[in-house]
């Protein structure tokens, strides 16, 4: 894809951090952006900046955690928009410290929010994108925490070690389509 006028971008995350920059890059390219995170106010505050700057902006509150939130952030991207050509799987939270002293819901947010928030999106957005027969991209962010180790934050490095190994078999999967 080389041309972003007009095409639209989904973002989750949007609220703040790599989400909030994609966000206002894809805005700044022309794109219509549809910016989703569970922070409301966050999400308030870019979709009026963007508006502002004069880009088209749908704000939707989603927890990625839940498959369901995720289908209805794809149908209302196509309620809004029509189409979809730009997908960034990119919400992500972390915890730190020790591995032992973290609690089974501590591990179960980490990885229901970078892990499966990713794959939410991948099962609601990768029909569409396929569907449509067009370019169109899907990006998963995972960080350098996906391709190595470091101490206190195990449950964000394994959450982020499994969006790396899911994207690159995605990878492989369409390469046989």
């Amino acid at each position: 894809m080389q041309d972003f006028q007009s095409k639209v971008a989904v973002v989750t995350g949007a609220s703040s951090g790599i989400g909030r920059g994609l966000a206002r890059q894809c805005a700044a390219e022309g794109m219509r952006v549809v910016v989703a995170d569970v922070d409301e106010e966050g999400l308030e505050e870019i979709r009026s900046e963007l508006e502002k700057r004069g880009s088209e902006v749908c704000a939707l509150p989603t927890d990625v955690r839940h498959a369901e939130n995720v289908e209805a952030l794809a149908q209302a991207t196509l309620d809004a928009f029509g189409s979809v050509d730009l997908v960034f799987n990119n919400a992500g939270v972390l915890l730190s410290g020790f591995a032992w002293e973290r609690t089974d819901d501590d591990w179960r947010w980490v990885l229901d929010v970078n892990l499966f928030g990713v794959i939410n999106g991948v099962r609601s957005f990768m029909p569409i994108l396929l569907d449509q027969g067009g370019p169109a991209h899907m990006v998963n962010t995972a960080s350098v925490g996906g391709l190595m180790a470091g101490p206190f934050l195990s449950p964000y490095i394994v959450s982020k070690h499994a969006v790396v190994a899911l994207t690159e078999s995605i990878y492989h999967e369409l390469a046989t389509l």
